[in-house]
């Protein structure tokens, strides 16, 4: 059964621990996640960006398959699905449609209405006990062909965000989505610190988690960081083990082409990074 990401996450920044949120684009990728999370006895997020719900025929759809494999995988930890990056209209169908979670990203509406519509979504999801997402100041590189430049949030926005109910808090400190540039300057822990202090007990979010060093994701974490996002890193690892596959001539090899086949070694690539992500989030054995 799915859960909200209320308590995970509550859990998480008492505990200093993070729990990742690993972005589903198929079956395979969502079954792959879901294992791992189960035999690492740890909590996890399943995000959904609105480009990949469409791609899945819906978030209804989306929704059917994660519920029928938690049932059938007998899943037993905590999983929030999570609508990542959603437009105000987005978010109103996955909270029909049966997500438990759901990110409003106003960030690139003037403050007045990324409060407004803020507002209306927290109280609409609340019905329901749907965990809500904000976010402040665009995080940087490009998520569903909207672009941001590595920005860097506002404490003081933040903390008018964070008062209007919502459950978690993405605030950008520098971070980027995909790969980042060889001359990026790294996380602004000095605003992280700041973000902290105004927000309290809220569990605050990463995104663009893939090609973060280690220590600055562990330190982040110490500053009251309980999710952060991975999706690039998990895309990276699935396309590099089918490379491998279709190179040395396996898919010509038998029934080498069977997709259940072709498939294995990039589920096995997903599997192995979303264990590295636990293991370094500290989420393993939380659930």
């Amino acid at each position: 059964m799915l859960v909200s990401a209320k308590e995970m996450l509550e859990k998480a920044k008492a505990g200093k621990y993070a729990v990742g949120q690993f972005n589903i684009n198929n079956l395979e990728w969502t079954k792959a996640i879901l294992l791992t999370a189960q035999e690492l006895n740890s909590p996890v997020i399943l995000g959904v960006s609105e480009g990949a719900g469409k791609y899945m025929c819906g978030f209804n759809t989306v929704a059917g398959m994660v519920n029928g494999m938690i049932k059938t995988l007998g899943i037993t930890v905590p999983v929030a699905l999570h609508l990542d990056h959603g437009t105000y209209e987005g978010a109103k169908k996955c909270i029909e449609d049966g997500f438990s979670s759901i990110m409003f990203d106003g960030s690139h509406y003037p403050i007045e209405e990324n409060i407004a519509k803020t507002k209306e979504l927290v109280a609409l999801a609340g019905e329901k006990g749907i965990s809500v997402e904000a976010e402040v100041g665009a995080i940087g590189g490009e998520e569903d062909g909207v672009l941001g430049g590595g920005e860097v949030a506002d404490p003081d926005e933040c903390k008018m965000i964070a008062d209007l109910g919502v459950t978690m808090l993405a605030a950008g400190i520098g971070n980027i989505h995909g790969k980042y540039p060889a001359n990026w300057p790294g996380l602004r822990f000095d605003v992280l610190e700041k973000i902290s202090e105004k927000v309290g007990k809220m569990p605050l979010v990463l995104h663009g988690g893939t090609g973060i060093p280690a220590d600055m994701i562990k330190r982040a974490i110490s500053l009251g960081v309980s999710k952060i996002n991975v999706n690039t890193e998990c895309q990276l690892a699935f396309a590099d083990a089918t490379r491998k596959y279709i190179e040395a001539g396996k898919d010509l090899e038998g029934k080498g082409f069977d997709p259940r086949k072709l498939l294995a070694p990039g589920v096995e690539a997903i599997k192995a990074t979303v264990k590295e992500k636990m293991e370094l989030f500290g989420s393993v054995n939380k659930a």
